[in-house]
């Protein structure tokens, strides 16, 4: 008692701390939420949802209920392939990484894995609710993400079954979208390549010394530019042409950047009366050109520059010298430039509004990675 009394009249700093709600009592939920969204790599998570984005603009469909249904899924098979990974990986963590969540003790070993299990549970049933089609291409996803963090991880399989991992997440849009892969397979193809070469700089970014796996990625960047910008498929047979796709609530009309810029979509008989004067100036783009032209046009040749320019300068800098730390920074800079390929995607398939949309997750997902590593 006498004890207490002279630390309250001594303004004891802890107890003082805790009047103002700054103490250990307000400070212990917010350690851990930090120390799980280090644990889930909370800025990676925004690289996820332009996954199953992709998949529905591949099809020539406007995202669904069922497409949200889709990144549910996503977000929870990806965060359970995060918590899995540390918790396999929590040895050689201890001695080369010691700060992460489970070697420091912030977060238990048992946790960590039971939000895998927990996670990779929420992601199957979200996919199952989306339809046989997408459970369909989520069980093996999950199946593949496991089999990584447990296995191949450290083989020469590992960047392939990353890769593979990646392209199923694009490929279960599509299914949760239309209940067909087919059409996508081209933009899961592309999205794959970018995900071998970042996981196999990626297994080099604690030791560094290789400049082999970056100067991989730097030419696999420069092709899938090439790639992105060279032209647009062509809408899949008997369905509305992918210029009008975009988010929900755009059928029946031209998408708003049509609109904005007096191009008509296909199919309407013609362009607004309050955009037919620029119609009449002398245009000959296609609908859809301008600033949100897809096909070669602006807008997937900007998103595919905005792809590069992520990707290409850390890869570059790791090359020129390949320590720990540029290489770690080679690695999240492929991560980050994940969402304007997704985006670069969406454009090439013709959805000029899902393609804006993705981008914007990209600031988002900067502004999170000051705080929290994307590695």
């Amino acid at each position: 008692m006498t004890a207490t009394v002279t630390a309250r009249a001594a303004g004891d700093p802890a107890r003082a701390d805790d009047r103002r709600g700054d103490g250990p009592t307000r400070r212990a939920p917010r350690a851990r939420g930090r120390a799980w969204a280090e644990l889930l790599r909370l800025p990676a998570l925004f690289t996820v949802p332009g996954d199953a984005l992709a998949g529905a603009a591949a099809t020539a469909r406007r995202p669904t209920s069922r497409t949200l249904l889709a990144i549910g899924s996503s977000l929870c098979l990806y965060s359970a392939g995060m918590a899995l990974n540390d918790w396999a990986d929590r040895a050689e963590d201890a001695a080369e990484r010691p700060h992460r969540p489970l070697p420091s003790g912030r977060v238990r070993p048992a946790a960590a894995l039971t939000a895998a299990c927990a996670l990779t549970g929420a992601g199957l049933a979200l996919a199952a609710r989306a339809g046989r089609p997408a459970l369909t291409v989520a069980a093996p996803l999950a199946a593949t993400v496991w089999a990584y963090d447990l296995t191949l991880k450290h083989t020469p399989a590992g960047p392939a079954a990353m890769a593979a991992a990646r392209g199923l997440d694009l490929l279960l849009g599509a299914a949760a979208t239309t209940g067909r892969t087919r059409d996508a397979l081209p933009s899961a193809a592309l999205l794959g390549s970018h995900t071998l070469a970042v996981t196999a700089v990626s297994r080099r970014e604690t030791q560094g010394g290789s400049t082999l796996a970056p100067l991989a990625a730097l030419a696999a960047t420069t092709a899938l530019t090439g790639l992105l910008t060279r032209g647009s498929p062509s809408p899949p047979a008997g369905r509305r042409p992918a210029a009008t796709s975009g988010l929900p609530g755009t059928t029946g009309a031209a998408t708003p950047g049509a609109a904005l810029l007096g191009a008509a979509a296909p199919g309407t008989a013609s362009a607004s009366p309050a955009v037919r004067p620029l119609a009449r100036q002398g245009s000959t783009k296609p609908a859809g050109g301008g600033i949100l032209a897809t096909g070669g046009g602006t807008l997937p040749t900007a998103l595919g520059a905005l792809y590069a320019l992520t990707a290409a300068r850390p890869y570059a800098h790791a090359v020129l010298n390949p320590s720990p730390p540029l290489t770690q920074r080679a690695v999240s800079g492929g991560i980050r430039a994940t969402i304007p390929l997704q985006a670069a995607l969406s454009a090439r398939s013709g959805a000029s509004v899902t393609a804006l949309c993705v981008a914007a997750l990209a600031p988002l997902g900067r502004r999170y990675a000051r705080k929290v590593s994307v590695t």
